[in-house]
């Protein structure tokens, strides 16, 4: 196991309005997650907009301090690490933002954005940072000679392959990624997932891809957890996840995938929630799924549901390497 973390949490506080401020109930943006992560995998992390998915990835790498919960790396416990501490822990851990346009200063040339991490760390790498940094540039499919260019030179595909060189220029072991195409073209989306995939390979690189877009998600990762509203609702292996989700959130989600011929494949139902995502700042009791679940509505009966809207589901395996929480799991049947 390199990478754990054991019921993470991050809580952003709030004051209310008026002459006297008192401290308000915070937003749970990351309320108690858990999961391990193995060397050279990828794992997916996916949900609606607002779950929560993007500040767990920051919180993983301790941009933002985790409010409770522990992060170990190589069994070794970096919970609210600092100062040169920290500063060496980014050495192994990286990550590559979203924005490609607001990630990128825009009053430095590519050559000093490529190179920081080498003086940020103090690193002299053999021949020299000029070299070293134009060797990065054109392993991710740039031009070397763009060394003295700025970020507005770049489209927003080209953009991103300088956030990816930046985030390998140390070798690190982990690379949280999040959400890398959801702001590029399609066409260039593929590309830049290709090349993630490549640069795993050669450099045994581990990833966590943040994403929204499942079938991104199914074509790069080895393992998926589905978050919702601050929690880990199912992980399992990709394709158990994809073929058999066992969550109501989960078969929710998937039922929207598109299908791309309708006529060659078999299309189940789709499913719809009803209502409104709750705010994190005031979750639902017990389940936290409850109050759009479907399968609560339609199929359980008054003390199942009464354990649902009352007790929160731990995050349990129910076969071999798939984990839920959910009292009333849909299990796969025997044979």
């Amino acid at each position: 196991m390199l990478f754990a973390v054991d019921d993470l949490k991050k809580h952003f506080p709030l004051k209310t309005q008026g002459i006297i401020r008192r401290a308000a109930d915070p937003v749970k943006a990351v309320d108690g997650i858990s999961f391990a992560l193995h060397e050279g995998e990828t794992l997916g992390i996916v949900g609606e907009s607002g779950c929560g998915k993007s500040t767990a990835g920051r919180t993983l790498l301790q941009l933002m301090p985790p409010t409770a919960g522990r992060i170990t790396y190589r069994g070794e416990d970096i919970t609210g690490a600092k100062g040169s501490r920290l500063r060496g822990l980014r050495t192994q851990m990286q990550m590559i933002f979203q924005d490609p346009y607001g990630s990128l200063n825009p009053r430095h040339t590519i050559g000093t954005i490529v190179g920081a991490p080498f003086a940020i760390q103090g690193i002299k790498p053999p021949g020299g940072v000029k070299k070293t940094v134009e060797g990065l540039l054109e392993r991710v499919g740039l031009n070397p000679e763009h060394y003295n260019r700025y970020p507005h030179e770049f489209s927003g595909g080209q953009r991103q392959r300088i956030g990816v060189a930046r985030a390998i220029a140390l070798q690190p072991r982990i690379i949280v990624a999040d959400e890398p195409v959801s702001a590029l073209d399609v066409s260039i989306q593929a590309q830049v997932v290709n090349l993630l995939e490549d640069l795993q390979d050669e450099f045994k690189l581990t990833y966590v891809f943040v994403a929204h877009d499942l079938s991104v998600v199914r074509h790069i990762a080895d393992r998926v957890a589905v978050m919702y509203l601050g929690k880990i609702m199912e992980i399992a292996g990709r394709d158990e996840l994809y073929e058999a989700p066992q969550h109501p959130y989960t078969q929710a989600l998937l039922s929207a995938v598109p299908i791309p011929d309708p006529r060659k494949e078999d299309r189940k139902e789709r499913i719809l929630l009803t209502g409104d995502l709750p705010s994190p700042i005031n979750p639902p009791s017990g389940c936290v799924f409850h109050t759009r679940c479907p399968k609560l509505r339609t199929e359980l009966s008054e003390s199942q549901g009464a354990r649902c809207r009352g007790e929160v589901p731990l995050q349990r395996e129910t076969v071999p390497g798939h984990e839920v929480a959910c009292h009333f799991p849909t299990l796969p049947t025997a044979g």
